[in-house]
């Protein structure tokens, strides 16, 4: 003879309905709205593999072979190209640049997604006129001391 027991019945039921809950959780959950800073990807570092950019070409531009020159490299650099680059009205590498709370210079991305900027490692040729503003930071004409840009204060930036 077949004994049902109605115990055993009511619990592999309820266990059903348990783990079925439990299979639903993770598709509802991905259906919500969510806030728009979760869905910010985490700041990409691209001083690995970095190759000469055409900042450095465009500071050579307009160099007579009689006019004096600085090389910024450094935190003159990156300091030179962040003053370059904080106005300008669109995104991405050729565009807006911000100072870090950490004194690091970044862009942003289509995706929002911030990337580091690395001054070109023989540094760029700027004319010494507008060099001069520089000359306290570190990478000026190849002065090892200086100040870095930690502490400068900057307009309101995009959070990391």
């Amino acid at each position: 003879m077949n004994t049902i027991y109605k115990e055993r019945k009511i619990v592999s039921r309820l266990f059903a309905v348990l783990l079925s809950a439990l299979l639903t959780v993770p598709l509802l959950s991905s259906c919500g709205g969510g806030s728009q800073k979760a869905n910010v990807p985490p700041p990409v570092d691209d001083t690995v593999g970095r190759t000469v950019s055409d900042r450095q070409t465009e500071a050579k531009k307009g160099l007579g072979t009689g006019q004096k020159v600085a090389i910024l490299a450094g935190a003159a650099a990156l300091y030179y190209m962040y003053n370059q680059h904080k106005n300008a009205p669109k995104e991405g590498a050729q565009g807006k640049y911000y100072l870090s709370k950490n004194g690091r210079v970044y862009y942003r991305d289509a995706e929002n997604r911030a990337h580091w900027v690395t001054p070109p490692s023989e540094g760029i040729r700027v004319p010494e006129s507008q060099a001069q503003q520089y000359r306290q930071f570190q990478g000026y004409n190849g002065n090892t001391s200086g100040r870095d840009l930690t502490g400068i204060t900057s307009s309101a930036a995009p959070a990391l």
